[in-house]
């Protein structure tokens, strides 16, 4: 009987096993392929990061900062934390590397592909650790980067074939128009203070637009009469924000505006969106897969100089629940079978080399009989079978087998050695 070990992974946390992780490669994979053609590319940075880099960029009355980073002392008393967001980190990289030079193009584009950390309710889609995809656009304060940013969400997320797509945008304004309105909103939310949740209170106090994203029941009917951000724009704001409706329109991209939607974390400004779908994947209605917007000023927020930017991010577990059906049945272009131990020196000899030509070998490590390597070779669905027993160590021949007709051949070692694609050309 064998004993079950106690230990278990972390709540929150998935084991990725092979049969899966094909899948999510396939997910990274085209996502890469979509960057591509916009023009970003890869950047990557630590999974870990002083807390002050999330906390001066996310906003520390934030749910992300307040109730779910994952925060500790280092050795050297550094108070740390593993990364809750990408955007944050690419800020601090972009800065740290002086990218903003003008030796680079702008905008400066990249994209980042990583596991992220929060501590939160686990279900489904959503994990302690996660893996966000995300892209960064620096230095052009274009409201027709802000458009592109929207369709290159729009054609990631139809990438995968998801049914049912609505872009859903807003605008936080510029700080004008934030300032005229936070006086307008405290003011409204001032007269329900007592009925708010505890949360709603605290960022009444420290940042009143987070009562708008407030989850709690009675606060969503509070904030439901509350003044909308649309009637206090500045003309620049709303000149902004109309301009990239009117880029929105020419590329034929449907939206709708919510005047309540603030998102999660407190560095954006100006345009914000999400792309929804309803999917059946996700159980019917419609659900957030993107978001993002444009957040002017963040680079300042960790002393970089002033930098316009603008982006998205996105959950991979989100798209996996697209794809979750999708099959991937790779045939193995060779088995070995070595008739006994005499020949398996010289069948791992034939696979390093075959191998080293770029074609995918396996072969029996488990000393079984021929009749269960045959097996094995069927069940990984190889398109050819090498034979090797003591005839063909005595003359230097091998036994290949074309397994979708049953055709077989005798050729000499050295041919496989040298080239198993004219090999297999001999069964064409």
């Amino acid at each position: 009987m064998i004993k079950m070990s106690s230990y278990q992974r972390p709540k929150g946390t998935a084991d990725i096993l092979p049969g899966t992780t094909e899948i999510w490669q396939y997910v990274e994979d085209t996502a890469r392929s979509v960057f591509k053609r916009y023009q970003y590319h890869e950047i990557r940075t630590p999974i870990f990061e002083s807390a002050d880099v999330f906390a001066r960029t996310s906003g520390e009355t934030s749910d992300v900062v307040s109730k779910e980073m994952y925060a500790f002392e280092d050795k050297g008393g550094r108070m740390m934390a593993l990364r809750p967001e990408g955007t944050a980190g690419v800020v601090r990289a972009y800065i740290e590397n002086k990218l903003y030079g003008p030796e680079f193009s702008k905008p400066y584009k990249v994209y980042y592909a990583g596991p992220m950390f929060r501590y939160e309710r686990p279900q489904s889609g959503r994990q302690r650790q996660f893996t966000q995809l995300g892209v960064e656009a620096f230095g052009s304060d274009s409201p027709a980067l802000d458009a592109e940013t929207i369709a290159l969400a729009r054609e990631l997320i139809a990438s995968f074939g998801a049914k049912g797509l609505k872009i859903v945008i807003n605008t936080l304004g510029d700080p004008e128009t934030r300032k005229a309105y936070h006086e307008a909103l405290v003011n409204y939310l001032k007269s329900f203070e007592s009925e708010l949740s505890n949360d709603s209170k605290i960022r009444l106090e420290k940042n009143p637009l987070r009562v708008l994203d407030s989850k709690d029941k009675h606060d969503q009917e509070i904030v439901a009469n509350a003044p909308s951000i649309l009637d206090y724009l500045t003309p620049a704001a709303q000149d902004h924000f109309n301009q990239v409706q009117g880029f929105l329109t020419a590329l034929g991209i449907d939206f709708e505006i919510d005047a309540t939607m603030v998102r999660g974390l407190d560095y954006y400004n100006h345009t914000i969106f999400e792309v929804m779908t309803n999917d059946p994947a996700f159980g019917g209605g419609y659900t957030t897969v993107i978001g993002g917007g444009r957040y002017n000023g963040l680079a300042e927020e960790l002393g970089g100089p002033e930098t316009p930017g603008v982006g998205f991010g996105l959950g991979l577990e989100r798209l996996m629940m697209l794809v979750a059906d999708k099959k991937f049945d790779t045939p193995l272009p060779l088995y070995i079978v070595a008739i006994d131990a005499a020949a398996q020196k010289t069948a791992l000899s034939l696979a390093t080399a075959i191998r080293h030509q770029g074609t995918a070998v396996n072969l029996d490590f488990m000393n079984r009989k021929a009749k269960a390597q045959f097996k094995t070779a069927n069940k990984e669905d190889a398109q050819f079978v090498a034979t090797i027993g003591d005839n063909e160590l005595a003359d230097g021949t091998v036994q290949v087998k074309k397994m979708a007709t049953g055709e077989q051949k005798t050729f000499k070692q050295a041919d496989l050695l040298n080239d198993f694609d004219a090999v297999k050309a001999n069964f064409d």
